[in-house]
């Protein structure tokens, strides 16, 4: 039996820590019911849904990563559209074109055909396949929430989250994705192989008679309530200190960088690296009942914030350094306190 929709709040009604984590609960199970394990993948998508961010999940094929999407649409009373990354699709099919149609008076006039951008969640299936070109026409709508077609700008509807996915650029047939385009994706999730105990537990769910659906279980408006509760979660001004120094520390030329950045590592985080580790802390926070943001809230969702925000020099690409080996060891070199 579905679990039911927590009730929505009214439009005046703030949400209390326990209604956001019954929510964030419900979700989580909903989704549980189609994705085996995966459980912080899970969790970062929804901390990025929930910060109002977009997700970017990297992993290679056939390891559900579209099929966690497609559930999440499921389990949220959200319009959804899929949008399948080829090397020929134009910026027109994402955004929309102008269409030349017969108008009632006889004339003929131009109308605005929108595209699969106008929805509330967008799935970007292997982002990765189509040319920069194309995959710099989601840049607008992923920053501004709004897309601009022959000199008009269209805004897009609220709540607006794209959830993209990619298969590891040393794949055949991938463009790496423009820098300026991966900042602007709240999280990268790395999807990992399950173990042998979750592949048997996947066989049977998706090998029997029936397969699992998720049931509805939030809808935008208290998407958007949980957003707001978030942000408004204080933040101690050492954890913020913190956050900060992880930053700056995070650039090779800095004297505060430890030794793997600065040998390994060519550019480091941007500013959208230390409000993703903000906003993703107070979310953390919340998920465990807290109102208070930990130095454990910013561990926990440094790599996931940080990964595709550090670029690795030609040294660092080949000794095979990862960034996130370079996360850790800047987590475990930043200290708590600035001296």
């Amino acid at each position: 039996m579905d679990t039911p929709a927590v009730a929505a709040p009214a439009a005046s009604a703030e949400l209390t820590v326990e209604e956001f984590r019954q929510i964030a609960a419900t979700l989580e199970a909903e989704v549980g019911k189609v994705i085996v394990g995966q459980a912080d993948v899970v969790r970062h998508v929804l901390i990025c849904l929930v910060a109002g961010g977009h997700a970017l999940l990297e992993g290679v094929p056939g390891l559900g990563k579209t099929m966690l999407i497609k559930t999440l649409a499921e389990a949220l009373e959200l319009n959804f559209a899929r949008i399948q990354f080829t090397p020929d699709l134009m910026p027109a099919d994402i955004v929309g074109t102008d269409i030349l149609e017969d108008q009632a008076d006889g004339r003929r006039g131009f109308r605005f055909q929108p595209g699969p951008i106008f929805a509330n969640l967008v799935l970007a299936d292997e982002i990765n396949r189509a040319t920069p070109k194309t995959q710099s026409a989601l840049l607008e709508a992923m920053q501004e929430h709004s897309v601009t077609v022959a000199k008009r700008t269209y805004k897009l509807e609220e709540p607006f989250f794209v959830l993209a996915t990619q298969n590891p650029i040393e794949m055949e047939g991938t463009y790496p994705l423009p820098e300026a385009q991966l900042d602007r994706f709240l999280f990268k999730v790395n999807v990992t192989f399950p173990s042998s105990h979750d592949l048997v537990e996947i066989l049977a769910r998706t090998t029997g008679r029936s397969v699992p659906a998720a049931g509805k279980a939030a809808r935008g408006a208290q998407i958007v309530a949980m957003g707001g509760l978030a942000r408004k979660v204080p933040i101690a001004s050492h954890v913020s200190d913190f956050i900060a120094r992880l930053i700056v520390a995070s650039h090779p030329d800095q004297a505060s960088a430890p030794p793997l950045v600065k040998q390994y590592l060519r550019y480091g985080a941007s500013p959208r690296g230390a409000q993703a580790l903000v906003l993703g802390a107070k979310i953390t926070a919340l998920f465990a009942g807290r109102l208070n943001v930990a130095f454990a809230d910013v561990a926990a969702v440094a790599p996931a914030a940080l990964r595709h925000r550090l670029l690795l020099n030609f040294e660092g690409q080949a000794d095979g350094v990862t960034t996130d080996a370079v996360i850790q060891e800047l987590l475990e070199k930043t200290p708590a306190e600035s001296k």
